[in-house]
C-alpha cells in the first residue's frame, strides 16, 4: 500500500496543474484543431493530448501515485485491482462542447482512494472557473483569484425542482424521474462535469444520468459534490428516490463504465 498524505500545498499544486492544461487546452480552443478518430469513434482532439501530457507529467513529478487517464486508459484490471490510492483524469471533459465551441468543457483531476473520490479539481477554462473538493475538508469555487465556499442545497416543499440535464445526451427516461418527483420542474442543460458541480455549487437539486459515462468523466466532480454536502448514489429509474441507493464507486472492476447514477442533497 502507498503511503500518501494530501497536504493543503499538494491539493494547491494539483489545482495549478489543472489550471495550467487549461492554458494549453485554449491554446487551441480558438484555432483549427485536428479532429481524430478514436476506437470508440468519439471525437480526440489536439487539446485533449496537450493537456494530458501536462497533467501526467506534472501528477508523476509530486506524487508516486499510479494515474488513470482517459488517453492512457489501456491499464489491465489486473494492475488496476490493486490500486488503493491512484489519480483519475479526465484531460479534457466535453470535448464535443469543446468542437463545438459554448465553452462548456473542462479539466478534471480526481484522488481515487478505496473506491472513493476523496479530492477533485475540476477546471473549466474557457470560463475560468474551477471548483474543488475535499474530503471532510470542505469545497470551494474560484474565479479571478477570489474563493467562495459552496454547498448543496435541499430541495424544499413548494420549490420548483431544478434537474440539471446533459448538453449532448438526452434521454426519454429522463421523463419518469421527473414524473416521480412530482411537482414544477425546470431543466438546466449543462455539458461536461459541469452537470455536477450545478448541484455541488446549490445551483440545482438533482443530476439524474441515465446516459453512458466513465469514471474518468465523474470523478474529480463526484469529489467536488461529496465535499459540498450533495451524494452520489447508483440510480434504479423506476425508484429514483431510492434512500438506499448505493454509493458510486471506482476501480471495483473491468469496466470502467458508471452504472445510471443520481447526484443530489
Amino acid at each position: 500500500m502507498t503511503s500518501f498524505d494530501l497536504t493543503p500545498e499538494l491539493a494547491e499544486k494539483v489545482k495549478q496543474i489543472a489550471v495550467q492544461a487549461g492554458k494549453k487546452i485554449m491554446e487551441i480552443y480558438d484555432k483549427d484543431f485536428t479532429i481524430y478518430d478514436k476506437s470508440d469513434s468519439s471525437p480526440l482532439t489536439d487539446a485533449d493530448l496537450a493537456a494530458h501530457h501536462h497533467i501526467v507529467d506534472g501528477l508523476k513529478a509530486i506524487s508516486p501515485l499510479p494515474i488513470l487517464s482517459e488517453e492512457s486508459a489501456d491499464i489491465p484490471w489486473s494492475t488496476r485491482k490493486t490500486w488503493v490510492r491512484y489519480w483519475l483524469v479526465d484531460p479534457l471533459d466535453g470535448t464535443k462542447e469543446f468542437i463545438k465551441k459554448n465553452g462548456e468543457f473542462t479539466v478534471n483531476i480526481a484522488l481515487i482512494e478505496y473506491g472513493v473520490p476523496t479530492f477533485g479539481v475540476v477546471h473549466a477554462p474557457a470560463i475560468d472557473k474551477t471548483y474543488v473538493g475535499q474530503e471532510d475538508v470542505g469545497a470551494y469555487s474560484e474565479v479571478n483569484g477570489t474563493q467562495s465556499p459552496i454547498k448543496a442545497k435541499k430541495h424544499t416543499v413548494g420549490e420548483t425542482w431544478k434537474i440539471v440535464g446533459s448538453r449532448s445526451h438526452q434521454s426519454s427516461e429522463i421523463n419518469k424521474i421527473l414524473d416521480a418527483l412530482g411537482g414544477e420542474n425546470e431543466l438546466v442543460a449543462m455539458g461536461s462535469s459541469l452537470k455536477l458541480c450545478l448541484v455541488a455549487s446549490g445551483e440545482a437539486h438533482m443530476y439524474p444520468r441515465v446516459g453512458p459515462t466513465c469514471e474518468w468523466d465523474t470523478g474529480a466532480a463526484h469529489a467536488v459534490a461529496i465535499a459540498a454536502g450533495a451524494k452520489v448514489t447508483v440510480l434504479d429509474v423506476e425508484n429514483p428516490m431510492d434512500a438506499d441507493a448505493s454509493p458510486l464507486r471506482y476501480n471495483q472492476k473491468d469496466s470502467v463504465l458508471n452504472p445510471y447514477f443520481l447526484v443530489s442533497c
